[in-house]
């Protein structure tokens, strides 16, 4: 199969970047021939910008460009990711002009909330769910901060969906998980074109665990629950050493915290050599996370480095974590709650060798390549079909 690989990288590398990436190898490791349509916002020179925000809702050079990329390498089946701000759904007019399947992973919100996430202020938030116009997201300046640049995806969302886009123009939408997909569907896109999918992770081996201490991988960013991390941390009645890992935002927070609580040690960004050697030797992985998390591609991490996660009880985190078997769950935003099961688990360490097994376990049954790419051809196969089918009734 020829595929042609639609994306545009984020400013700070991101989850989905790597999973894009991923994927596309796995792809090419089954013989299939990947052209990649990448567009960077490192290339950006004034995000502000009209003309960014006019092409955020369609980039005529987008367009001619996938044009070209389908007739040149006789693409059999575009698959978008990420495509805004420079990319537009000017990409599945595109494809369908050529006679060419779409497919559309939903690895973020943005189609039905402007700063991507379903999260403002410190919480989830719905407020632009089901509106013809996300003007919420405008008023509290959802995306960095601006009203003025919130409207770009705003605008974007309701000129798509007044033209019909995302009924008629995508041939199909890839979902992380089941809850991700009831989410889409409060937002609008048609049941009968989403299939489900989870992200998977190379099998990078299982860990000892011997560390002796949890670890924190992710943007430190308040979405992912930092304030709530710190917080329990300064609650525990033992002794138990956090590490942190990454940057962002909140790295001020962090830095104080480490330099105030001898418990916590900040390392800042590393390579992901080193990311997984901590997970590895860590007893537990925490995920503290605040927002309806797409997947959560640091959990499927854990699990294959046999690492038990301690996760909020919030979206698809209680079909994904086994409470007390491959992880712990507690009442999200809750450091009281968190701290709580980080005492049930150091008052219960004879059962980590258990949960280290479970978890690695789900990582096997759920989240390896091999496993992925046999749905993915299993969706491909259907979106074919789907596309086949289409053109018969025209």
């Amino acid at each position: 199969m020829k595929i042609l690989s639609v994306h545009n990288r984020y400013l700070q590398r991101a989850g989905e970047d790597e999973s894009t990436e991923s994927e596309n190898a796995l792809l090419r490791e089954h013989g299939h021939l990947v052209v990649e349509c990448f567009e960077d916002n490192h290339d950006l020179e004034n995000p502000i910008s009209i003309s960014i925000g006019l092409g955020a809702i369609w980039s005529h050079r987008s367009y001619r460009r996938v044009r070209g990329l389908i007739a040149e390498h006789s693409i059999d089946l575009v698959k978008i990711d990420n495509f805004f701000p420079q990319i537009s759904p000017a990409v599945y007019y595109a494809a369908r002009r050529a006679g060419v399947p779409s497919v559309q992973s939903l690895r973020n919100f943005r189609i039905g909330c402007p700063g991507a996430l379903l999260f403002r202020a410190g919480e989830v938030c719905q407020q632009c769910v089901g509106k013809n116009l996300a003007w919420p997201g405008i008023l509290h300046g959802c995306y960095r901060g601006s009203r003025l640049m919130s409207a770009a995806p705003a605008l974007m969302a309701t000129v798509h969906r007044m033209a019909g886009t995302w009924n008629h123009q995508v041939t199909a939408y890839v979902a992380l998980t089941d809850f991700s997909r009831e989410r889409f569907l409060e937002i609008g896109l048609p049941a009968d074109k989403i299939f489900v999918k989870p992200n998977f992770v190379a099998d990078i081996g299982p860990g000892d665990g011997q560390g002796g201490f949890a670890l924190f991988v992710g943007r430190l960013a308040p979405e992912k629950g930092i304030d709530t991390l710190l917080s329990a941390w300064k609650l525990l009645r033992n002794g138990f050493r956090l590490k942190i890992i990454g940057n962002g935002p909140l790295a001020g927070l962090v830095s104080a915290a480490a330099a105030t609580n001898p418990l916590i040690e900040w390392l800042g960004d590393q390579p992901l050599e080193r990311v997984y050697a901590e997970m590895g030797e860590a007893a537990m992985v925490v995920f503290p996370s605040k927002w309806f998390e797409t997947f959560g591609r640091v959990v499927a991490e854990s699990f294959a480095k046999g690492s038990p996660v301690l996760a909020g009880r919030l979206g698809h985190m209680p079909s994904m974590i086994a409470h007390q078997r491959s992880g712990l769950l507690f009442e999200q935003g809750d450091p009281v709650s968190l701290s709580a099961e980080v005492g049930w688990m150091l008052d219960n360490r004879e059962k980590w060798p258990a949960m280290r097994k479970a978890a690695r376990d789900a990582y096997e049954h759920k989240y390896t390549p091999e496993r992925n790419y046999a749905r993915m051809m299993e969706i491909y196969a259907c979106v074919m079909d789907l596309h086949r089918n289409r053109h018969e009734r025209t």
